[in-house]
């Protein structure tokens, strides 16, 4: 069915060329897989650009024992759920296997592996460029992510250390750190997850810029879900809410964690202040000689394709309204985070944000 709205439209309005579509979304993670399940409701054709070489997206590239914080319920996108884990929480591997066997469910029209080098805005379509190929479209999701994009603060003296360093972006399992002095900088979930498996083999020391934030050990990724949804309630009808503590960035008690913090490594100390060759030095002249340095210190968005658009602020990101740039209004950006809606980098959160980016589309394409 799907095949056959496609080749209707692509026959009835761009003349049967292949690389023509009135959508192109831009990724092949979740919350790409959530706006293709939205647009195959439609009778709009697209098509999936993914840069991967399989499915999964950013979960391809996590460490191999991370899980998720809330059951699979509460970690489903749009159409089909999750099925349940053996365990309380889904495994890495659980979650590439459901976004795996989900494209196959809805056989989306998925290209890979495509980088997208740019975009550029022209007459009646965008342009999309990937080395020597192009493609054009009414109108483009972005959905990169930020797995593309790791960030690492630019501490004085970090080129000189000789130890090894890598971001959690990299990083895989323990088996590199065994027997090491290890500083794991980062005090949200993956900081803590990293550094209750690494401790179990390395003396580590866990650096986090203010004192962490342990929720209680009954909240879990459904709580933060529903205080996510509340503040998108809030946002829709114009009125600010007052939210108890605890937002997604604030560290869940997953089990591993719990049997971190029974053993007493669950203390972090404030930022150093410079890097030398052998580790790092405080302000006030003490210092601590490493051999490794984990940087879980989060991502910046994926968005350098969309430089030639004209549409990156200072700050990197985007000026949206909802999903849809203002500066170029047939573009539309979901799933980087809390600018882009509460929870939008999540699983289950980044449904509303897709379907409401799918209905403003079609609305959009259908009054061009």
């Amino acid at each position: 069915m799907l095949v056959a709205t496609f080749e209707r439209y692509s026959e009835t309005a761009y003349m049967n060329d292949p690389d023509v579509f009135d959508v192109i979304v831009i990724g092949g993670g979740q919350s790409a897989l959530a706006c293709a399940w939205f647009l195959n409701r439609t009778s709009l054709s697209f098509q999936v650009l993914d840069e991967q070489l399989a499915p999964g997206g950013a979960w391809l590239h996590a460490w191999k024992s991370l899980h998720l914080f809330s059951p699979a319920a509460y970690s489903s996108i749009p159409g089909w759920p999750m099925p349940p884990s053996a365990d309380t929480y889904p495994s890495r591997a659980e979650v590439i296997d459901y976004l795996t066997r989900y494209e196959q469910r809805y056989q989306f029209p998925i290209l890979r592996p495509v980088h997208i080098d740019a975009v550029f805005a022209e007459a009646d379509h965008l342009r999309l460029v990937a080395g020597a190929r192009t493609w054009r479209a009414r109108a483009v999701i972005s959905a990169t992510g930020t797995w593309g994009q790791p960030y690492i603060p630019d501490y004085p003296g970090r080129e000189r250390f000789a130890g090894l360093q890598v971001h959690s972006a990299f990083y895989p399992d323990t088996v590199s750190f065994a027997g090491k002095r290890v500083l794991i900088v980062g005090g949200g979930n993956s900081g803590a997850q990293i550094l209750a498996e690494v401790s179990e083999v390395a003396e580590t020391t866990w650096i986090t810029e203010k004192e962490p934030l342990f929720l209680p050990d009954e909240v879990d990724g459904r709580v933060l879900f529903e205080r996510a949804t509340e503040r998108w309630k809030a946002r829709q009808e114009g009125r600010e809410v007052s939210e108890p503590i605890g937002g997604l960035g604030d560290i869940v008690m997953v089990e591993p964690v719990r049997e971190a913090r029974e053993r007493g490594v669950l203390k972090a100390r404030r930022p150093f202040e410079r890097f030398d060759e052998r580790g790092v030095i405080w302000r006030d002249g003490s210092r601590l000689d490493v051999d490794a340095v984990i940087w879980c210190t989060g991502f910046r968005p994926a968005l350098t394709h969309l430089r030639p658009l004209g549409v990156l602020e200072p700050d990197g990101l985007v000026q949206v309204e909802g999903t849809r740039s203002v500066r170029e209004p047939r573009l539309w950006l979901v799933g980087y985070g809390e600018w882009t809606g509460p929870a939008s980098a999540t699983l289950i959160g980044v449904t509303r944000n897709a379907r409401s980016a799918v209905e403003e589309i079609v609305q959009t394409l259908t009054l061009a």
